[in-house]
């Protein structure tokens, strides 16, 4: 990437995208998606941006996925008119997403049991509109979702009630999305597509067949395109891209065919110790549910980034790694190794540290909870920097 110069910054820590990766990205999706005769409904709770998802469907992307209601709201008021809330609503969030119906944003909504499919109905008859009701499958993620026997019962109760209308069946496997062995991957993924294929035949032979079978992901999307069972496809995080991803690799091995393109951008604010110097991004300003974030660029190569609390990281030198290393993760120890370096005549400080106010580019290990510690995603076009809103991050009333 052809990182943004400090004087285009208006802060830091900041949340930067390459707008030409971006683009190379979701088009490229979209081109797999066509080629195989799937919609792709992208997921949005990736970037939770609704000038991003309008992006991703003005490039023919059928609509998005939502993963909340606020998200939903968001979606909705920045102008997607097709949105399939993926996550079965709280009781409370039923009348909110039939308001969205009734202003005329096609609405789905994903479902594992009858009480859920009632608050749903009641709250589309009240609203005097109707809802599309996904049944929701358990295919070994075991978060939500119905066991593939229940799905039958659930098809009919949803295609009885009044305010709906049954829409298919979810089947997303998000336990195998980031599993590192390829072929383990590819086999689940098969396994599941047999199920799938089965409980589709069950419906159909009882009158109801499935109008849409909606899921897969980034992680799988080559053998989910493959499959010839979905018709709609829910990957998100292939716009993006993040350090998970690249450790896992691509579904069928080699490279992957999307790029990075979401950077956070750190400035150093301390240079004080041989072994690191410290940058303004710590907790705060990269999620830790993953991998660590990895260091791109602004420091020497090999680098690492690591958390040193809420506001703060360092960028460990490649030449001082062995030293933090061997002060273990006490912080006791740590403190004491930094020491030890910082006084010893025979360790010079690395003359390619980065110096205070410059900047260290990071890629996040995760990238859907660490968009989500942002307010915007600042888009690098090459010339300007352009704020779009993280407008789905948090909805309250």
């Amino acid at each position: 990437m052809n990182f943004p110069p400090i004087t285009a910054l208006p802060q830091t820590p900041l949340l930067v995208v390459d707008k030409a990766a971006l683009l190379r990205n979701i088009e490229h999706m979209q081109a797999l998606c066509d080629a195989a005769g799937v919609r792709l409904r992208a997921h949005g709770k990736t970037h939770k941006c609704s000038r991003l998802g309008r992006l991703i469907v003005e490039r023919g992307a059928v609509g998005l996925c939502a993963q909340t209601v606020g998200e939903a709201e968001a979606f909705a008021a920045g102008g997607i008119t097709d949105i399939l809330v993926t996550a079965a609503p709280p009781p409370w969030a039923a009348p909110r997403l039939a308001a969205l119906a009734r202003a005329g944003v096609t609405i789905g909504v994903t479902a594992d049991d009858e009480g859920q499919i009632d608050h749903l109905s009641d709250a589309a008859v009240a609203a005097g509109t109707r809802l599309d009701l996904v049944v929701d499958l358990d295919l070994g993620t075991h978060r939500t979702g119905a066991y593939p026997r229940d799905a039958l019962h659930l098809a009919r109760a949803a295609d009885a009630a009044p305010g709906l209308r049954f829409a298919g069946l979810q089947a997303y496997l998000g336990h195998l999305q980031h599993m590192n062995d390829g072929a383990a991957r590819k086999a689940a993924d098969e396994a599941a597509f047999a199920t799938l294929t089965a409980l589709i035949v069950e419906l159909t032979a009882a009158g109801l067949p499935p109008p849409v079978v909606t899921g897969g992901g980034t992680g799988t999307h080559a053998f989910d395109l493959a499959s010839g069972v979905f018709t709609e496809l829910q990957a998100g995080s292939y716009a993006v891209m993040d350090v998970e991803y690249d450790d896992c690799g691509p579904p069928g091995g080699g490279a992957w065919a999307f790029e990075p393109s979401l950077y956070i951008a750190a400035s150093v604010v301390s240079v004080r110790h041989k072994s690191h110097v410290v940058v303004d991004a710590g907790f705060k300003a990269v999620s830790m549910d993953g991998p660590p974030a990895r260091v791109i660029a602004g420091a020497a190569p090999g680098s690492l980034w690591r958390p040193m609390g809420d506001e703060h990281g360092m960028i460990a030198h490649p030449s001082m790694i062995d030293v933090l290393k061997a002060g273990g993760r006490d912080p006791l120890g740590f403190a004491g190794a930094v020491t030890a370096a910082d006084a010893d005549p025979a360790r010079a400080f690395p003359a390619d540290a980065p110096r205070v106010g410059d900047i260290v580019w990071l890629q996040p290990g995760h990238c859907d909870p660490t968009i989500n510690l942002y307010d915007a995603l600042h888009v690098w076009d090459g010339e300007t920097l352009e704020r779009w809103a993280v407008d789905g991050r948090r909805i309250s009333s």
